[in-house]
């Protein structure tokens, strides 16, 4: 067998291999193996990268490189449907159909409402070409290379299985349960905001610049919809999914042709219960007339098409009991209480934590230790106490009142004016903070140390080898491995890791010292103005307030930060390491005020500079880069494709629009 030949049939074997696991949820070969498979491969494509091919298996990992998403157009408007929320509201869409269709005889196809980000694929002779998110129904953003890294995706359709030249299947990109879960608890440990709810999480990772980071958070699909020039004018939908799923798409769970609205109401009140066992989110049904024919009998109104409508579940609630409320301390000092429950079952996952967000939200439940509490993800998916039943309340319960001492170090806690949580002010010697602030330290947007997690922080800071950030700058692989040699690769990537960080500028320096209640986009701002830490640790009240975005409650955290003693220390140490401590000659040389005082949003592609080398420049020049346009906006430096909505919104604020060229000469 040739090298090609071999390459060929590998492909072919995985492929199949990923459709049996990941479409029909039936592995006919164990991990073992189809690693090996996959690494033979891989060996094979870097030994003749004449075979090169992008829908190859080995190329669903992703790639590291950044990347701009191109707004292109939908060949067919990508509509949204109308919302029910009642039985009544689907026997009058019933009743709607049937009169617009003079009587005729139809059928229903229902079908599971998933809850993540709608897609629109294209295949030309059976392999994808093209991924589009929905955008406004007009047009949308191509993110094709991330759609690739999704396994449940085909990236060539079954040979053989008789699919038509070209055409087009819609769908909806979902993030699983146990991929949020486990991507949420992850964001936890690096006391990032978590994801409220697993189609956020799915539009944030399809969004990524990143197509590694697509592949490594676990996406799903499930397509519900084909159309194309060569699917038969006079097929029937749920008859044409049955074909898709032939061609090796994963297609809607449960379908059902309806024959009679008594069915329909049937479908709905099995799936209510039902859907809580599925390993995705959903929030209803979706009824669409069967008949292709048909539909386009009834049309469109404006907004949406006639002969579909989708229904809405109502949010889900349960009720457990109240065992006990725990408080944890976070990177920053806040202290969230944590309500402690009898587990239950609650859309897809067993619930027994819930937070309780602050002393207010507390207070405003009036909880009792026993209390009977009703639970709630709905949208928000991260569970929270709604409220209790009092009816239920034992006599004597003991009422729930907020601590007043750290429960990890002793500190009695503050609260900060205009500030909802309670804080521990003991920053420098509060265990959970100090193991908080190194993670802080070490995370992507501030010194990026890949080599190092929360889980290995830990094991230093329990082992003795840390007690501080600036400690990491002291590590050596024989104290990282201590008397496992095994270990002596991966404690050669933390020390270089850590090494590595000396070039990080100024600015992230700032961020990652983590001086509470400054944020990367403040950190930026204080770093360009006082243009040193020198300066900076010296800086009064009055001085910080002059910072564009500065307030009385982050100027007062920073001139505090410096006047402790340990945190001082700790700056010391860190520029004795050789850590960046101000502003590089090239950043000082560039620097001006040409766009002081002006907020900029960027919208569209751009041919001359990327969007990252725009944002840098606004920022450069003085100017604040934010994400939506408002009556505050100065104004849109706009590329090519801006999209429309923007487009409307600035033109109905009178926001002005400048051009690639013009900025350009607007900072010259």
């Amino acid at each position: 067998m040739t090298p090609k030949e071999e390459i060929e049939q590998l492909r072919k074997e995985l492929e199949r291999h990923n459709y049996n696991y990941y479409v029909l949820n039936k592995p006919t070969v164990s991990d073992y193996d189809f690693d090996q498979m996959m690494y033979r491969l891989q060996d094979l494509e870097t030994f003749y990268p004449q075979y090169a091919d992008v829908n190859s298996p080995t190329q669903r990992v992703g790639s590291d490189l950044n990347q701009a998403f191109t707004s292109v157009p939908h060949k067919y408007p990508m509509l949204s449907l109308a919302n029910t929320y009642s039985e009544e509201e689907v026997r009058e869409f019933y009743e709607r159909v049937k009169e617009g269709l003079g009587g005729e005889e139809f059928d229903i196809c229902a079908e599971m409402k998933y809850d993540g980000l709608s897609i629109s694929l294209t295949y030309i002779d059976g392999v994808l070409t093209q991924a589009v998110t929905r955008g406004d129904g007009v047009r949308g953003d191509d993110v094709t290379a991330n759609v690739r890294t999704i396994k449940s995706i085909p990236l060539r359709l079954r040979e053989g299985s008789g699919y038509p030249h070209e055409f087009e299947i819609r769908g909806e990109i979902l993030m699983p349960w146990t991929s949020f879960e486990k991507l949420n608890e992850e964001r936890a440990k690096r006391e990032e905001t978590l994801f409220a709810n697993p189609r956020n999480a799915a539009s944030g990772t399809l969004k990524s610049q990143s197509s590694r980071v697509v592949a490594e958070r676990g996406l799903d699909a499930y397509l519900y919809y084909l159309l194309g020039d060569e699917i038969p004018a006079d097929g029937c939908h749920y008859e044409n999914l049955q074909k898709a799923s032939e061609w090796g798409f994963k297609i809607s769970q449960g379908m059902k042709k309806c024959k009679t609205l008594d069915e329909v109401l049937e479908y709905i009140r099995h799936w209510d219960v039902e859907r809580k066992n599925l390993p995705v989110a959903t929030d209803g049904i979706v009824l669409k007339v069967n008949s292709l024919r048909q539909q386009r009998h009834l049309g469109y109104t404006a907004k949406s098409p006639r002969w579909a409508i989708a229904y809405k579940f109502k949010a889900e609630r349960v009720c457990t009991r109240l065992n006990e409320v725990t408080y944890q301390v976070g990177r920053t000092g806040a202290v969230t209480p944590v309500a402690n429950m009898n587990p239950v079952q609650l859309a897809g996952t067993v619930v027994k934590r819930a937070s309780l967000h602050n002393a207010d939200v507390m207070e405003e439940l009036d909880l009792h230790i026993g209390d009977m509490v009703y639970v709630e993800k709905g949208g928000e998916i991260i569970p929270k106490v709604v409220g209790v039943d009092k009816e239920q309340r034992q006599e004597g319960a003991e009422k729930v009142q907020f601590i007043r001492i750290c429960p990890e170090c002793g500190a009695e806690l503050v609260r900060f004016e205009g500030e909802a949580a309670h804080y521990c002010p003991n920053d420098s010697s509060c265990p959970p903070q100090i193991k908080g602030r190194i993670e802080h330290f070490i995370s992507r947007k501030a010194m990026n140390i890949e080599s190092l997690g929360p889980e290995t922080v830990d094991d230093y800071y329990q082992r003795g080898l840390i007690h501080d950030v600036a400690d990491l700058y002291t590590l050596d692989v024989a104290q990282i491995c201590g008397y496992n040699r095994n270990r002596v690769k991966s404690a050669q990537k933390v020390v270089d890791g850590v090494a590595s960080t000396r070039n990080v500028p100024f600015e992230r320096v700032v961020f990652a010292i983590g001086i509470r209640f400054v944020g990367e986009t403040t950190a930026k701002l204080i770093a360009r103005y006082f243009k040193s830490m020198d300066v900076l640790r010296n800086a009064t009240v009055e001085q910080l307030l002059e910072v564009d975005g500065v307030g009385k409650v982050i100027a007062e955290s920073v001139v505090k930060f410096f006047q402790d003693p340990k945190n001082a220390e700790i700056v010391d140490k860190l520029a004795n390491y050789g850590l960046q401590m101000r502003l590089s000659d090239e950043q000082l040389a560039g620097q001006t005020d040409k766009l002081a005082g002006k907020s900029v949003v960027i919208s569209g592609v751009f041919s001359k500079h990327s969007r990252d080398e725009y944002k840098a420049m606004i920022e450069q020049h003085g100017g604040k880069n934010v994400g939506s346009i408002s009556k505050k906006t100065t104004f849109v430096l706009a590329g090519e494709n801006m999209g429309p909505a923007k487009l409307e919104k600035a033109e109905k604020l009178g926001v002005q629009i400048v051009s690639e060229d013009e900025f350009l000469e607007m900072i010259v």
